[in-house]
């Protein structure tokens, strides 16, 4: 019988680029996404939402993604150019998950963007157990006001990441991870 928390100790991430089909059909992905979205909420506030990039509008919103690039750098190489057209093709679902913060709030902005960050975290998490593999990325479009007017954010929301959710296409080795005494501390008064 698997320990409960071998689901954590074998948690890593696959690249998005060796990604591919079968991703999650929709029963499958309505089940990882309600099971996500159960996350610290302090408020209740609900901080957070999705926008699913499947199909065609992967390639899209990459192409939107590459004429922005082109209007900041227009000597923008063709290479990179392409990187930026195709970077969302790869997976066959890239879920871009938001924060929308309240400002207003007694709830700490920080607490609002953590709640958002646990939704992507339970996305890599969920992808994993449910034999996927899954990339939390971000880059310059996750914090690019212009991009976030591609997707239809408004001022309070921001792009926390895009996880690329789909079946690894090679087997992915874990990489080197911190050893428990170099990150734990016991304060004292």
């Amino acid at each position: 019988m698997p320990h409960p928390l071998d689901l954590l100790q074998q948690r890593h991430s696959a690249p998005s680029r060796q990604l591919g089909e079968p991703g999650p059909d929709a029963a499958t992905l309505k089940t990882l996404l309600e099971a996500a979205i159960r996350v610290p909420d302090h408020g209740k506030l609900v901080p957070f939402r999705l926008i699913a990039l499947q199909g065609d509008a992967k390639l899209a919103f990459g192409e939107r993604l590459a004429a922005l690039s082109l209007r900041v750098n227009p000597d923008l190489p063709e290479s990179k150019r392409e990187k930026e057209r195709t970077r969302y093709t790869f997976a066959p679902l890239v879920m871009a998950v938001i924060s929308r913060t309240d400002a207003t709030s007694k709830v700490p902005v920080i607490e609002q963007q953590l709640s958002a960050g646990c939704v992507a975290y339970n996305l890599l998490l969920g992808a994993q157990a449910l034999g996927y593999g899954a990339q939390w990325l971000t880059g310059w479009a996750a914090y690019d006001r212009e991009a976030a007017k591609v997707l239809g954010l408004v001022d309070n929301e921001h792009v926390i990441g895009f996880v690329h959710i789909g079946t690894p296409q090679i087997e992915v080795p874990d990489r080197e991870r911190p050893e428990l005494a170099d990150v734990l501390s016991t304060w004292t008064p």
